[in-house]
């Protein structure tokens, strides 16, 4: 009984010692925390809210506030991340992942490609444009040229696997409906100026050049495609600004854009095939548009696959959809180099999206954007820096000769002359005037994405072979569509912003008189809303009165 007494008292003592230390640790925690806060309340970016019309030397301090945002935020995730991932390879790979390993080298061109696309677009130039020239340092300058560290295997697989999500991209991007809307115009714009240039450069080619018809004709649909990576960008911000949508210019030359593309990659395929068939000649000419109906035939049989598997009642639809589109179209481009049938592949692997998405577009109201795009959005942002980075690097810088770029500078000018012709004159015979005419040859001159896609794909090809007269044809059409890049992407990047308020009207834009009429009729809705309670009141108030009488 004592023993018990003794405890309650000391439990009791415990007890009253524990609260007395809680009661005085808030008053301790609490005058801590406002000696921290003021101290920190300099730094916090919340005490110090940015206007809207800061001078510059204010939008630099900001960058330094905390925690971490803008675009010091950035900077910072891309440090972060590449520690991380750097930490991470090395303790997988060991050596691979130390300086002259292939990993590192790998690693190294994706940050400083993804730095220098983020600085051109500081400067409002293309990102592919730092992308590119980093690349070409990396692969030329001696003191950081980590690009010769890369295996060649992984230099082409990552390009073909860019390529592959291109050509995805691409393919879930063609609307059926739009494409059966299109007017005429608009097939005359994107079939005629990329044949003509396709034709002109082909010919050019093997005459100046001195390029096998085959050859040449390849070359011609690799510089032929413009590059919706430019264009769209472009269009949109002048879109957002009102320009030329009194006649549905932007819509008119992005809806093009893809059919050129389509038609361009096509080209592209079917000369591949024959310029690396050997044996019997009609048998050479009949297997590149035999690979063409093939990769096709192949890319409509995938897509119906993908209308049943994964079933949608899957809990992990949208992974499992993503997953198995990614994995058919990568089959269907690596494996048709492996059977020899190369010109199948890109076109399977855009057939075969585009054929999903007929099915996948009735599950979702209309105006709801499939959300496969953004997964296959966010691939092509890893891989847009190792594309234009390596195409960047293949290009030996030391081995041009000033005459061959003399004269593939005067092909790629001849070509892009008769395009800017061709371009002008598919929309004659429209209600456009004589500016807005002028401005669709600015607008389908940048050319870029499709041509890092498939410049190097010859060279990879010659390489394989072993032929050292294919590797030099291959290396020199590597080097034309590099050119084609440098020159038509900021000029055309430029001319687009420059060139589209003086030569295009200026309307609202019609979602804005959408937004105002959704609205209004808002408005009338909430309206009638207060109408019916005010008339149910008085219906209340008038059954009260006569109850009470």
């Amino acid at each position: 009984m004592g023993s018990e007494m003794v405890d309650f008292e000391m439990t009791d003592v415990a007890g009253r010692s524990d609260e007395e230390a809680g009661a005085s640790s808030p008053r301790c925690c609490s005058g801590l925390r406002a000696c921290l806060q003021s101290c920190t309340r300099p730094c916090l970016a919340e005490s110090h809210p940015l206007p809207d019309d800061a001078p510059c030397h204010r939008r630099l301090l900001d960058n330094f506030l905390c925690p971490p945002h803008s675009r010091a935020g950035a900077v910072l995730f891309v440090v972060i991340f590449s520690v991380a991932g750097w930490a991470t390879l090395l303790a997988m790979t060991g050596d691979e992942a130390l300086p002259g390993g292939n990993l590192f080298s790998l690693a190294v061109l994706f940050v400083a490609c993804w730095c220098g696309g983020y600085l051109m677009d500081l400067i409002c130039l293309p990102p592919l444009l730092g992308m590119l020239v980093v690349g070409a340092v990396l692969g030329n300058a001696p003191p950081v040229d980590f690009a010769r560290d890369i295996y060649p295997s992984w230099s082409s697989g990552c390009r073909q696997i860019a390529l592959t999500i291109i050509l995805l991209r691409a393919g879930l991007g063609l609307d059926p409906q739009a494409l059966r809307r299109l007017s005429f115009v608009v097939l005359r714009l994107a079939f005629l100026p990329c044949l003509v240039e396709a034709l002109v450069g082909g010919i050019s080619c093997h005459l100046i050049l001195g390029f096998p018809w085959s050859w040449g004709f390849m070359l011609g649909f690799v510089i032929a495609a413009v590059s919706p990576a430019v264009v769209v960008p472009s269009l949109l911000g002048l879109s957002d600004k009102g320009y030329g949508l009194d006649k549905g210019i932007p819509t008119l030359v992005i809806a093009a854009a893809s059919v050129d593309d389509v038609l361009a990659i096509t080209g592209f395929g079917v000369m591949l095939g024959i310029s690396f068939s050997s044996g019997n000649i009609i048998w050479t000419l009949a297997k590149g548009p035999l690979e063409a109906l093939v990769g096709v035939a192949v890319g409509i049989v995938g897509g119906f696959v993908t209308w049943y598997i994964p079933q949608k009642k899957s809990k992990h639809l949208l992974l499992f959809r993503s997953s198995l589109l990614l994995c058919l179209s990568l089959m269907a481009i690596f494996g048709s180099h492996k059977i020899d049938w190369a010109g199948a592949g890109p076109l399977a692997a855009l057939t075969l999206p585009f054929v999903a998405a007929l099915r996948w577009r009735s599950e979702f109201p209309e105006g709801v954007k499939n959300p496969v795009e953004d997964v296959v959005g966010v691939l092509w942002m890893i891989f847009q820096p190792l594309l234009f980075g390596l195409i960047g690097a293949e290009v030996k810088i030391r081995s041009l000769d000033g005459s061959t770029v003399g004269l593939g500078v005067a092909v790629l000018a001849i070509g892009l002359g008769f395009r800017c012709l061709v371009s002008f004159l598919a929309v004659l015979g429209t209600d456009l005037n004589f500016k807005e005419r002028l401005f669709v040859p600015v607008a389908w001159l940048p050319k870029a994405t499709v041509q890092a896609a498939v410049g190097a794909i010859a060279l990879d090809r010659a390489k394989d072979v072993g032929d050292k007269d294919l590797i030099v044809l291959g290396e020199q059409v590597l080097m034309l569509a590099v050119l084609v890049i440098l020159i038509t992407a900021p000029i055309g990047a430029v001319g687009i912003t420059l060139a589209g308020p003086r030569l295009l009207n200026r309307n609202p834009k019609p979602e804005s008189r959408e937004t105002a009429a959704e609205e209004k009729k808002t408005n009338r809705d909430v309206e009638d809303g207060e109408r019916e309670v005010l008339s149910e009141q008085d219906d209340l108030i008038r059954k009260d009165r006569a109850t009470q009488a």
